[in-house]
């Protein structure tokens, strides 16, 4: 699946919300799983992902039952904060009220379709970034492509 665009949304009283419908045309139950993975991220961010992606991502670290002291901590940080989370008929998920303390998020809010992934954000400081994030666009991109090149043999 892949996701893209923003939509401002809502949470509502019982911290619930409603994943936008056209990001929710390119989820598949059959294919990505029933349910959601939430996980607070530094900055104000909630990332979302699907069972199916969040799953496949934690299978592709290297596993061991002896990891080194900072990957442990890790482990214990990203998958001990992570939360799956149940879509209801109406298309929304219940956050967890620490997650949205976490991310100092207010119930106006954004979601952002990350290719594999969707982000939460405060509407407010998202809708005052998107110009900045427009502008460094070229510089990101050769950034990135600077570093793939130093990485190739």
């Amino acid at each position: 699946m892949l996701f893209t665009g923003f939509a401002e949304c809502t949470i509502d009283a019982k911290m619930r919300l409603a994943i936008p419908a056209k990001h929710r045309a390119a989820w598949n139950e059959k294919r990505d799983g029933a349910g959601w993975y939430c996980v607070p991220w530094p900055g104000g961010v909630l990332r979302l992902f699907t069972e199916s992606r969040f799953n496949q991502l934690a299978e592709q670290a290297p596993q061991t039952l002896t990891p080194e002291a900072d990957e442990a901590d890790l482990e214990a940080s990203l998958y001990g904060l992570a939360e799956r989370l149940e879509m209801d008929s109406a298309g929304r998920v219940t956050l967890p009220r620490s997650h949205i303390e976490f991310a100092g998020l207010t119930t106006d809010v954004v979601v952002v379709g990350v290719r594999t992934r969707l982000e939460v954000h405060d509407r407010a400081a998202w809708l005052r970034e998107v110009p900045n994030r427009f502008a460094r666009l070229p510089a990101l991109v050769a950034q990135i492509e600077s570093r793939r090149a130093r990485r190739l043999p």
